[in-house]
Order: structure tokens, then sequence, then C-alpha cells
């Protein structure tokens, strides 16, 4: 069963026409526990918001080992390479619990985002604030390890 996508916080005072256009870029998606929802270098053509359970975004090292770069959960969402140039994956993403989603077709978005200029602008306002909230934790983080211990 598909969720609700204005029920989202992502979309939260997003206009109902833009909604429509989302709805019939979507679909309901689930995770079981371990699932790669998307692998670093695959090719990037969708996101997803999260509405239940918990999915580890992780950077791949070495080749060898997976670095966990940021838990996330309901209300979060994952994937933005979609909306970039090459179009590939900078990370993996896995579920860690059963994870319940919508899932959005990026090819489509970018489709409706170069038709709709007014709506391009919305999702990229709303994708922006992701990546700063994601830099705003990667840069706590960091500061935190290079922290003196007291």
């Amino acid at each position: 069963m598909k969720a609700d996508p204005a029920l989202h916080p992502f979309w939260q005072g997003m206009p109902k026409d833009y909604l429509s256009i989302l709805d019939q870029a979507s679909m309901h998606a689930q995770f079981e526990p371990g699932a790669v929802i998307f692998r670093e270098g695959e090719p990037a053509n969708r996101f997803y918001l999260i509405h239940s359970g918990e999915v580890d975004l992780e950077a791949d090292v070495d080749g060898e080992r997976l670095e966990l770069i940021q838990k996330l959960g309901p209300g979060d969402v994952i994937g933005w390479s979609w909306l970039f140039p090459p179009y590939y994956w900078h990370f993996n993403a896995r579920a860690v619990t059963r994870t319940t989603a919508t899932f959005y077709y990026g090819t489509r978005l970018r489709e409706q985002c170069d038709e709709n200029p007014a709506f391009g602008y919305e999702l990229m306002k709303r994708i922006s604030q992701v990546l700063l909230a994601r830099l705003q934790s990667t840069r706590r983080r960091l500061s935190h390890a290079s922290a003196p211990a007291h």
C-alpha cells in the first residue's frame, strides 16, 4: 500500500498540484533487515522517503569494509544522486530493520523539473535542506572525533 506523500515531513507545505506529480512518479517499497537499497557506483535513478524502520548510509572505505556515515529513520530521505550527473550512487544504503518507504523515480522527476521549473525549484529547495543537514551532521561528527579527550 502506497503512503500518502503529503504525510511525510519532506513534502509538508508542498502545493497539491505538485503532490499529484509526485504521486504519479512513486510506489511503495519495503526492505527486510540486511537488504541493500542501493550500492555505491551503481546507476542512481530513484530516491526514498522513509516511513518506518532504520537504514544505514555507508561508505566503501577501501573495497573491503564499510564505514557508517549516518543512521536514518522515519521522516528521513535517502538518495539524491539521481539529481546530479553522472547519476551514480556515492554511498551504500542498507536496511537495518524492516523498512517501509515511498520510492520515487528520479528520471521521471527530472523530466517534470525540466517541464515545470516552479516544481523543480520546490524540489531543489527540499533536497538542498537535506544536503545541508547531512553536511552539518558530518561536520559535528568530525569535530567530535578530532576533539582532545579530557
